[in-house]
């Protein structure tokens, strides 16, 4: 057994916590307990159900949501390219920016060319392809009816559109990547982005791009866009894409969307399982460790999105269940408002059971710094750093990708003489918003505990928390760990 060493100081305070030992009898010479009592009371920045911007019932539902979606079309933002620089007008997108911050959200952002039928762009069907290439004499869009809709479809020959698509992303990280209206971009290929086209013959490099320039692409936007980002998990489909087979890509820090979720065939165990199968192309087991993961609510059924609240759950799952199982922190659900199960105090509730919940179980001070024992007990982590503060003074240790179940110390060089004045703090979020946090102890693993807590030994183990009783070993969550 590999076992580590952490601060001993960490380790007597933590292990006092998970005894309900006073803790005072241990701690350090100088340090004094601070009592502070908190809860989460809201859906946390960069989590949570999504409506669309546009919905009817957006303000209705406000203060059930964090986030919104909308598209950001290349050919609304670029007005041409002049001496070899694309020259852009963002005033469209700042004011959908504008709009989502005004209610008190971030944008869940997507990038997309073909949408099937869409009348946003002039002619019905057309792309969202800037229009000074499609004014290029080589370049060839070509059409398709996909369920009956006229559709057109970017020309994957073009070279001018294959290094656009590129500097595009180039030049959208160097205005917005700290945006604090901004917590995730989509971006992908195909019909909405999502990784795969129909009603057209798929000719990869015509109207779906090669591989081999999907793959360059890809590498492009993970050495440049610096906000959280995700592809749609149809990037494990080895028939459009070279993500599942291709070891260097698997390995980018990117998160996934996956726009089908919680339809009746979606898990392998209860159907076709091809969304399921699509995760696993992906890296189901550690994508969410790598980048944020979310969708959108399946439209298989009219009634998908109108019962996937339902507490007692749709085809075998609850969206509780559900969301753990893939690590969600977001899932736009923009047809569940008006029925039976969505109301806005479930929307809420839902919400609040995705992404990051931080918990303090121990906050002491000696009147120069303070030191905490903060854990994540939710089901992700958080993609952006955010860090303890009180007033002014934060900690250097940001909270950026601590794992749920696992714990660490936070040390903030300042006195906590008022409880009120610990906060969370991230330049990522809006002015207007908070990153709460819950005060309590590690109950999963008072469950394990028995009696003979001389038999107990509290280890740490590859940075998680471990208890060892009696040989059997335990993690934070009360999980046997091998």
């Amino acid at each position: 057994m590999t076992l580590f060493r952490t601060n001993a100081i960490f380790t007597a305070l933590l292990l006092a916590s998970l005894l309900f030992v006073p803790t005072n009898l241990i701690a350090e010479d100088g340090f004094s307990t601070v009592e502070i009592n908190r809860t989460i009371t809201s859906v946390q920045p960069m989590t949570g159900l999504v409506l669309w911007r546009t919905h009817d019932q957006v303000y209705e539902y406000a203060t059930a949501t964090a986030l919104e979606f909308s598209y950001c079309l290349p050919c609304k933002v670029v007005t041409g390219k002049k001496d070899g620089q694309i020259q852009y007008d963002w005033s469209y997108f700042e004011d959908i920016l504008d709009d989502i911050a005004s209610r008190n959200h971030q944008g869940v952002i997507r990038f997309r060319y073909e949408n099937p039928g869409n009348q946003e762009v002039g002619e019905t069907g057309a792309t969202a392809v800037p229009q000074y290439i499609k004014d290029m004499d080589d370049y060839h869009e070509t059409k398709g009816s996909p369920e009956g809709s006229k559709t057109y479809y970017a020309d994957w020959t073009n070279d001018e559109l294959l290094w656009f698509t590129k500097q595009f992303i180039t030049d959208f990280n160097a205005r917005y990547k700290d945006d604090p209206r901004i917590a995730v971009v989509q971006l992908g290929f195909g019909h909405w982005s999502e990784g795969h086209i129909y009603g057209t013959d798929l000719q990869l490099g015509v109207n779906f791009p090669s591989k081999a320039y999907q793959k360059e692409y890809f590498l492009h936007v993970s050495n440049t866009l610096e906000i959280p980002w995700a592809m749609s998990i149809d990037g494990g489909d080895g028939y459009y894409s070279p993500v599942a087979e291709d070891e260097e890509l698997l390995a980018l820090n990117f998160g996934a969307f996956d726009d089908s979720f919680m339809h009746e065939g979606h898990e392998l165990a209860s159907g076709s399982g091809w969304n399921e199968m699509c995760w696993d192309g992906i890296g189901k087991e550690y994508r969410w460790k790598k980048g944020i993961c979310g969708g959108e609510i399946s439209y298989y059924t009219s009634n998908d999105q109108k019962n996937f609240l339902n507490p007692n759950g749709m085809y075998g799952w609850t969206w509780e269940e559900a969301a753990a199982k893939y690590h969600i922190s977001y899932m736009l659900a923009s047809s569940a408002p008006g029925g039976k199960y969505a109301t806005v105090e479930r929307f809420r509730e839902a919400g609040m059971a995705a992404g990051y919940n931080f918990r303090v179980s121990d906050c002491r001070t000696n009147g120069m710094e303070t030191r905490l024992l903060v854990s994540n007990q939710g089901i992700a982590p958080i993609y952006r750093d955010a860090y303890f503060a009180i007033g002014n003074i934060q900690s250097e240790v940001s909270l950026k990708g601590l794992l749920p179940g696992k714990g660490m110390e936070v040390v903030i060089p300042a006195a906590l003489t008022n409880a009120d004045d610990l906060q969370i703090v991230s330049p990522y979020i809006l002015p207007t918003q908070h990153i709460q946090f819950e005060t309590g102890n590690f109950t999963a693993v008072d469950q394990v505990m028995t009696e003979q807590t001389n038999h107990i030994q509290k280890l740490i183990h590859d940075g998680q928390i471990v208890i060892l009783r009696n040989d059997v070993r335990y993690n934070i969550m009360g999980q046997v760990v091998k």
